[in-house]
Formats: structure tokens, sequence, C-alpha cells
């Protein structure tokens, strides 16, 4: 194998990123796996992924419009605290101005049944709507987009540094993801063109 540069591939690290185990109040599922919506800011969906490195774990919080399939906010942190989702809510909102009355469905994780992330949703006037215990097929289009960031970016690389990681992450969500990048769902469009393309008409 060495003689032939053939190296085993590594298995993919796997960690759980949904702490369920809380006392905070969970919301109902009011989305419903009702993922075809008629205008942009009307649900938006949020959840937590993780990126291994060479320095250990980097998590990315990442809230996406279901209308367009954009991701509208998002951060990363080497630690998962509630911040972190704090900080992707906060850039959504800075960037999108929703009107009250938007949906925002996330799993029934800790960070997200907290109550600063709560509150944030209240000050807004966004609807809350969690998904069931235990069933990623309820956020089935936000699970989708980090298997495609993983499967067309993340697992073909070696990152050393998470600071490496972050700015790959960076770049393929703000220049390939959401400007360039074709969705079957959207006409083969990419979002941002999907969503410029709808408000046009």
């Amino acid at each position: 194998m060495r003689e032939n540069d053939i190296r085993a591939k590594a298995r993919r690290k796997f960690k759980v990123t949904t702490d369920s185990r809380h006392d905070h109040p969970v919301a109902p599922n009011l989305l419903d796996r009702q993922f075809t919506v008629e205008a942009p800011n009307t649900v938006w969906l949020a959840d937590i992924s993780y990126i291994w490195t060479r320095e250990g774990w980097l998590y990315l919080a990442v809230v996406l419009d279901l209308f367009s399939r954009q991701v509208v906010g998002w951060a990363m942190d080497e630690q998962m605290p509630q911040e972190l989702t704090l900080a992707a809510l906060d850039m959504a909102l800075q960037r999108r101005r929703p009107l009250p009355g938007l949906m925002h469905h996330s799993d029934r994780g800790s960070q997200y049944a907290a109550g600063a992330y709560q509150k944030r949703l209240v000050e807004h006037g966004i609807v809350c709507s969690m998904s069931r215990k235990g069933n990623c097929w309820d956020n089935a289009p936000m699970e989708s987009f980090f298997h495609t960031l993983k499967t067309e970016l993340v697992h073909h690389r070696d990152y050393l540094t998470r600071d490496e990681a972050r700015r790959d992450i960076f770049e393929y969500i703000e220049v390939f993801y959401n400007r360039q990048r074709r969705h079957s769902t959207l006409g083969y469009l990419s979002p941002a063109q999907f969503e410029v393309t709808a408000l046009a008409a």
C-alpha cells in the first residue's frame, strides 16, 4: 500500500448535536413537514452540525429560508453554546428583517428551547415550531443542506485547523451555495437567483 500510495479511508467521526434532555418548554410541530412555501421569510429552518479538524470539532449553526433554501444566517465556534445559535439567528434577522408571523422551525435541542433564544423569537414576533423527538425527517430540508455541505466539501478536506475550515465553509456558503449552486427543487436555479426571479414575477 505504501509503495502504491494507497491509504485507508478514515471513517467519518459522528457526534450528537441535539440535547433534548432539558427542562425548557418545547414547541409543537407546527410546520408538520409542509416544505413548500409561497414567499421568502415565511418559514426559517435552523440546526447545528459539526466539522472535524485536526484541532478538534468546529460547530456550525445555520438558518435556512425554506422558500429558496438560501442560508440567511450562520455562525461557527469550537463549542456549542446557546450563543452560537443566537449568532446565526441574529445574522438572519439583520439580513432579512422579517415581518412578524415568520415561523422558525428547529429540533427541540437546548440551544433552541432555552430562554434567551426563545426571547429573541418573541421580540421579533416569530412563531416557534419544533420537530418531534428524534425525528430528523421533520426538518428534512435542513438535513439535506448539511448532507450537501459535507458530501460536496467537508468529506473531501482534511482541515489542519478550525480557521482553515471556517474560511472554506464561509466561501462554500456565501460564494458557491447561495449564489451559484443549482437546485433541482428550485428549477435548477441557485437560491439567490430563485428569489430574484420569484420576486420579479
